[in-house]
């Protein structure tokens, strides 16, 4: 097809967009960036880390985006004293029948949100590399698929030292973004105090999209043409960053 037509059916097939970015604003003042970065996590099927000081919203834009969409949430409060079963699930011994049946834990769901991660010891954090790498649980000697979408939207403070474990690199390499949330501007505290600062209930978003429209839109990305040059620079971007001193970098001042 030619360029006018995929244009047309690019438009007609992301109109969700604009309303889940209308439905998040209801709830989220300001905060573009991050709002952006989490629509373009549904459509690449990546996970996101969200790090900033409390207070900006991370736990609520996550929440908010869940509201958008016709599918499962499940919030997880990681702490010091969680197990990888509270997260994944474990097989539990049925006496009448004499065997074991799984137990699914919350990680069965499309939307995680991983609250704190990084308050969490190192065996519950590696209890997700297999969730966030192959979207499968194994339980037992059985191995279970995760619904589809299914995406882990983790945060983190960085001020807070005592308490929490840092995470290694390699639970670092299952998320596709890390948006660091910074403050908002003064206009924006306004309108934030102007919505919260009141007893009545805060404003909540409602759905307006489904998975199986999430997955049409990931289907139209796969279709969008990239040129070899393209590809080609984002190869050496990588590689770049392997071996740094083989690359001239000028810096301007």
């Amino acid at each position: 097809m030619d360029t006018q037509e995929f244009n047309e059916i690019i438009a007609a097939n992301s109109s969700w967009i604009s309303a889940l970015r209308t439905e998040v604003g209801k709830v989220v003042i300001g905060q573009q960036a991050l709002i952006d970065r989490l629509i373009l996590s549904l459509l690449c099927k990546g996970h996101v880390l969200l790090e900033g000081v409390p207070g900006l919203a991370k736990t609520l834009s996550v929440k908010a985006l869940a509201g958008t969409l016709h599918a499962q949430f499940a919030r997880i409060q990681f702490t010091p004293d969680l197990l990888p079963a509270d997260l994944l699930g474990t097989m539990i011994y049925n006496p009448e029948k004499r065997q074991f049946t799984a137990k699914k834990g919350p990680i069965f769901a499309n939307l995680i949100l991983a609250d704190e991660i990084n308050r969490a010891p190192a065996k519950v954090q590696s209890a997700l590399l297999e969730a966030m790498q192959e979207r499968q649980v194994t339980l037992g000697e059985t191995t279970y698929r995760l619904p589809d979408p299914f995406l882990v939207l983790a945060t983190q403070n960085p001020i807070d030292q005592e308490g929490t474990y840092q995470l290694p690199e390699a639970q670092l390499d299952r998320f596709l973004f890390k948006v660091v949330v910074t403050y908002p501007s003064r206009e924006e505290e306004l309108q934030v105090l102007d919505l919260m600062a009141s007893s009545a209930r805060p404003p909540e978003t409602s759905p307006v999209t489904t998975p199986e429209q999430v997955a049409a839109s990931r289907d139209l990305v796969n279709q969008i043409y990239i040129d070899d040059a393209v590809r080609g620079y984002i190869v050496d971007l990588v590689r770049a960053t392997r071996f740094p001193e083989t690359v001239d970098v000028k810096l301007r001042g």
